[in-house]
């Protein structure tokens, strides 16, 4: 799919450029954002072309995302949106600091069996283990994947996430493996 080809071929290729300057001081978070806002922009393009494609395919299965709470940053779940709405999943995006019990709600009322969170500050990693722990607490049958630069597989393990997605692509294999 040409859609496919420009999200993995261009546009990640280049945030990750962006990404890596922004880590070397080679740009600051003014150029950050800016990159982030074009990124957003041509996301919504895609996503709006393909809508457009042609007849809206069956629905996968559903997928609740969010950017947990205290974090801003949400160019990652952004991307893995419309990653995984390309595969044909029905994903409802809760936004960017998003509290624990909106996940919860979210993903009990439309009776979702998938559940991506995303941090990219360390300082809301806690944040990530409060939602966990709180749809474990509630017995809720989903799985739950984790993301976000400042993860490890091991830390999302050690938080009782069932997958960590180390990038979009790998969140789509988790969703195709979970929902079918």
């Amino acid at each position: 799919q040409d859609s496919m080809i420009i999200i993995n071929e261009m546009l990640i290729p280049a945030l990750d450029v962006i990404g890596d300057k922004f880590e070397k001081g080679k740009i600051f978070l003014p150029q950050l954002i800016l990159a982030a806002d074009v990124a957003k922009e041509c996301f919504e393009e895609i996503k709006t072309f393909m809508a457009n494609k042609g007849a809206a395919s069956e629905s996968k299965g559903k997928i609740v995302i969010a950017t947990v709470k205290g974090d801003i940053h949400d160019i990652g779940k952004n991307i893995v949106k419309v990653i995984l709405e390309n595969y044909g999943f029905d994903v409802l995006d809760l936004g960017r600091d998003v509290d624990p019990e909106a996940v919860l709600k979210a993903t009990v009322e439309n009776d979702v069996k998938l559940v991506g969170l995303s941090a990219l500050m360390t300082t809301t990693l806690g944040s990530m283990e409060d939602t966990i722990k709180l749809l474990h607490h509630n017995n809720v049958d989903c799985k739950i994947m984790v993301g976000g630069a400042v993860l490890t597989e091991d830390y999302a393990m050690k938080i009782g996430a069932d997958y960590y997605a180390k990038d979009a692509k790998m969140s789509a294999d988790i969703a195709k493996e979970v929902l079918g």
